[in-house]
C-alpha cells in the first residue's frame, strides 16, 4: 500500500519497486513473514498539485494487491484506491457479533503499561513520580481480574490518566486533559499529535477492511470512528512522551501559540514544524502500528482467545503476536 501525502509512506511489494524505481527512491526495507519484503519510505513531493499517478501504478496495485492510500499532510485519508479488502463481509459480521468488554479491557490494560513504561523513562523521579507508577501498577493489576464490566474498565482509565499526566507533566503548568478544548499550549499540542496518530491509525485499519466506525470499547456515535479510537490507546504514550521531550528541549513553546475565544491555537507559520516532529516519532513506530493492527486483524478472524490478541510495548518496542503474551 502507499499512503500518499504531501510527504508520503509507503509499503511496497518488491516486484512493484522495481518497476517505479524512476518515480520513487526506495532507500529503506524491512522483512516480514511470509517471505514478503515491505518497503517504507517517507517521499517528498514538491506540489501534490502537479503530481499525478499512473494508470501503470494502479494496474500494479491491482495485479499485487496493494492499495494506495491519498492524505493530506496530517495523515487525513481523503479516499483509498483498489481497497480490496473493504468488502470482506466475514470480518465485518465478526465485528458486528462481538458484544464482549475482554478486547476493551486488554486495550486499556496494554495503555496503562506504557502509561506506566512512560513514567519509567524520566530518570529524576521524584516520590510523587513514584507513587503514580506504583498506583498504575495498582490498575493494571485490577485490569488482570476476569469479568470487569465497561463501566469499571471506564473508572480506571479515566483514574490511572489523571495520575499519569499529573506525574508526566509534572515539570509544566500542566492544569488537567481537556480534549479539544484546548484551554492551555499543552493540550492543544496533546490534540495535535493525537490527531496525527489517529488519521494514521484509521488508514491502516481501512485497508485491513475494518468497519472503523465500529468499535469494542469507544461508544459508536454517528460519524465517530469508535474502532480508531479504540486502537490508537496503547500508542497514546508516544506523543505524550513527545510533548513532554519537547517543551524540555524548547521545541514546543508557549509564545508559538496565540488565545482566541479563550482556547489555544498554534500559529499556522509553525504548523508544518510542530507536525514533522510528531510524524518523526510516529514514523519510528510505523512497524508497531502495522504489525499491530495487522495482528488486531487475524485474532479477530480467528476467534483468538482476546487474552492473546497482541501488544505493544513501549518498553520493548516491538509487538507481541498471537500466542505470543505472557
Amino acid at each position: 500500500m502507499i499512503f500518499i501525502k504531501n510527504r508520503f509512506f509507503c509499503l511496497y511489494h518488491q516486484k512493484v519497486i522495481s518497476y517505479h524505481t524512476k518515480m520513487i527512491k526506495v532507500n529503506e526495507y524491512i522483512h516480514l513473514e511470509d517471505d514478503i519484503v515491505l518497503h517504507f519510505k517517507f517521499i517528498e513531493i514538491k506540489s501534490f498539485l502537479s503530481s499525478t499517478i499512473t494508470t501503470g501504478l494502479i494496474k500494479r496495485a491491482c495485479k499485487y494487491g496493494f492499495a494506495i492510500c491519498l492524505m493530506n499532510y496530517s495523515f487525513k485519508l481523503y479516499s483509498v484506491l483498489n481497497a480490496g479488502m473493504q468488502g470482506n463481509t466475514h470480518l465485518h459480521k465478526k465485528q458486528y457479533s462481538y458484544s464482549g468488554n475482554q478486547i476493551a479491557k486488554n486495550i486499556i490494560k496494554n495503555k496503562v503499561i506504557n502509561q506506566k513504561e512512560t513514567l519509567l523513562q524520566i530518570r529524576k523521579r521524584s516520590e510523587f513520580i513514584q507513587e503514580g507508577i506504583i498506583m498504575l501498577d495498582s490498575y493494571i493489576s485490577k485490569l488482570c481480574e476476569q469479568d470487569i464490566e465497561r463501566e469499571t474498565i471506564l473508572g480506571i482509565e479515566g483514574n490511572a490518566s489523571r495520575v499519569y499526566f499529573a506525574r508526566i507533566f509534572s515539570n509544566t503548568t500542566w492544569k488537567g486533559r481537556k480534549p479539544r478544548i484546548k484551554f492551555d499550549y499543552i493540550n492543544s499540542l496533546l490534540d495535535i499529535g493525537y490527531t496525527l496518530l489517529f488519521n494514521f491509525i484509521d488508514c491502516i485499519l481501512q485497508v485491513f477492511g475494518f468497519d472503523a466506525y465500529y468499535g469494542v470499547f469507544h461508544t459508536c456515535f454517528y460519524m465517530r470512528k469508535s474502532l480508531v479510537c479504540d486502537i490508537m490507546e496503547p500508542f497514546r504514550p508516544i506523543i505524550d512522551w513527545r510533548v513532554r521531550i519537547g517543551i524540555n528541549l524548547r521545541q514546543f513553546k508557549e509564545d508559538d501559540f496565540v488565545k482566541i475565544n479563550n482556547q489555544w491555537h498554534l500559529d499556522y507559520k509553525k504548523s508544518a514544524e510542530y507536525s514533522n516532529i510528531f510524524m518523526k516519532d510516529l514514523l519510528e513506530h510505523r512497524e508497531n502500528i502495522f504489525l499491530y493492527i495487522r495482528g488486531y486483524y487475524r485474532s479477530f478472524m480467528k476467534d483468538i482467545n482476546p487474552d492473546l490478541f497482541p501488544q505493544f510495548i513501549l518498553r520493548d518496542k516491538n509487538i507481541k503476536e498471537i500466542g505470543e503474551i505472557e
